[in-house]
């Protein structure tokens, strides 16, 4: 949460032939927002499925998916549960130093966009994203514009 993630997916989406983009988030936006087992196993299988539809589909040659994914475990169940036989994925997180992820948060908050509790959830999760294997991009001092060309030389 607050790394880029969405900005740089939308570019991303702009950027590449034939692409579409799911945001993770769109497969749990409820009110109130619960965290329970049968909740956890919903958006899963939303997510694979939804995955799966995009990849099956003609129409597009670039699918992009983006979600807070901070435990290799979520990475790995999403990967297993989708058929990417017929594609090359790429696996990447998007990281950034603390003080830049609490000024990001911190400003969202002050517009409204997320709540104050984003930031202590935020900053705990920080030192996981380096045990993850992923190709990891730094989003400090770069503009969303040279993330995305990062991305594509991958």
């Amino acid at each position: 949460m607050g790394a880029g993630k969405t900005a740089v997916c939308e570019a991303l989406k702009q950027a590449l032939p034939r692409s579409v983009f799911l945001d993770g988030d769109w497969c749990w936006n409820a009110h109130p927002f619960q965290v329970t087992n049968e909740t956890k196993a919903m958006v899963m299988e939303n997510i694979c499925f939804l995955l799966n539809q995009f990849l099956r589909c003609s129409a597009y040659e670039n699918v992009i998916f983006c979600w807070v994914m901070h435990e290799q475990s979520i990475i790995d169940a999403i990967l297993a549960g989708t058929d990417r036989t017929s594609c090359d994925t790429k696996v990447i997180s998007l990281m950034c130093r603390p003080d830049t992820l609490r000024q990001r948060l911190e400003n969202d908050v002050r517009s409204g966009v997320r709540t104050r509790d984003v930031i202590a959830r935020s900053m705990e999760r920080m030192p996981l994203y380096d045990m993850l294997q992923t190709e990891k991009i730094h989003t400090d001092d770069i503009s969303i514009c040279e993330i995305v060309a990062r991305i594509k030389t991958l």
